[in-house]
């Protein structure tokens, strides 16, 4: 079976028929709320995002992690607040991203916290740089369960590489990969399914066909070519030449995403995100969660997604979508994969 599929299969595995039912209802409040231009939801969401910290190693240009820019404070994901979150939701929910800002593994408790939520059946996920895969680590990974890691590297040469990824290294990256290409052999397991992930820049389009390749020799199970998000087009030597790989359009001086913004979207319905220190916000466009709706520290998350708040702010998208300022350079329904 394609290795894709397999992936596929394993997040089916996760739905069980409470959660099924579930899912039925979002869809189901979130289209009659598109008709009836007022936002409802009597669900919990499908998926989560909770932020492990906000810390990272590397200073990439287009990160607030990278360049430090946070307004927020920044920290580290304790495990008994994670631990609170996932008791609340695990009946409901299906899938848990392991990622927001920051770099997921310098967090000394993150593969303890991928595999309590592993063993309470959700589909887990994560995204990382890769410079923190000792053998240990890398054995540790596999054995925690998460289902799908993906692994940074935009760039085939070091050269290329470190224009973006500052202060990072490609062998490293190399390195980590086939350590968990190793393990996940010898340990037998079906899981994670791992995803060379390489963002598009004008400084590194000529090597896509490159990745393919050393994807295909270290043994990843899929490679995929993804576009950038760019906050200051000031940088426009980033933006890739061909605009097949970029998600912005250029227009009397001045970029925009591609596509129209509609006056709706599923991010509202199907999930939320949560940081280090228990603040929920809606979308992970919101990197300085200027839209805090509530705090796990204070209210339980089902009271904070239900809230008048919560509803209050997805009307706004049903109404005026391109008046709410995270969702400018939102790619819901616009994002580029190859």
């Amino acid at each position: 079976m394609n290795s894709v599929y397999k992936d596929q299969l394993q997040l089916l595995k996760k739905v069980t028929p409470r959660k099924a039912v579930n899912v039925v209802r979002l869809f189901t409040s979130f289209y009659f709320s598109r008709i009836r231009g007022k936002a409802g939801i009597r669900s919990m969401p499908m998926g989560l995002s909770i932020e492990p910290t906000t810390s990272c190693n590397l200073r990439c240009s287009e990160c607030p992690s990278g360049m430090r820019s946070f307004t927020r404070e920044t920290g580290m994901l304790h495990q008994d607040t994670f631990q609170k979150v996932i008791d609340q939701v695990k009946n409901k929910l299906i899938w848990l991203t392991f990622y927001f800002q920051g770099e997921p593994y310098l967090n000394k408790d993150f593969l303890k916290m991928v595999k309590y939520a592993s063993e309470n059946g959700l589909y887990t996920m994560t995204s990382t740089n890769a410079h923190y895969f000792t053998d240990e680590i890398a054995k540790e990974t596999i054995e925690s369960g998460l289902s799908r890691i993906i692994v940074s590297m935009d760039g085939t040469t070091q050269e290329t590489y470190e224009q973006y990824r500052k202060g990072g290294s490609l062998e490293k990256v190399k390195e980590g990969i086939s350590k968990l290409v190793k393990w996940k052999k010898e340990l037998k397991s079906a899981t994670p399914h791992i995803v060379l992930q390489f963002i598009v820049f004008g400084h590194n389009e000529h090597e896509i066909e490159e990745v393919k390749k050393v994807g295909k020799e270290l043994g990843v199970d899929e490679v995929k070519i993804k576009s950038a998000q760019i906050y200051d087009f000031s940088h426009e030597h980033l933006l890739p030449s061909d605009s097949k790989y970029a998600r912005y359009k250029k227009e009397n001086g001045s970029y925009s995403i591609k596509a129209g913004l509609m006056n709706h979207c599923w991010r509202m319905w199907s999930s939320a995100v949560i940081t280090w220190d228990g603040k929920v916000i809606p979308c992970c466009f919101d990197k300085d969660a200027h839209h805090q709706i509530g705090s796990i520290e204070q209210k339980p998350f089902k009271d904070i997604w239900l809230s008048e708040s919560y509803d209050d702010f997805r009307n706004k998208v049903l109404i005026d979508r391109k008046s709410v300022d995270i969702c400018t350079n939102c790619t819901e329904g616009t994002e580029v994969w190859i």
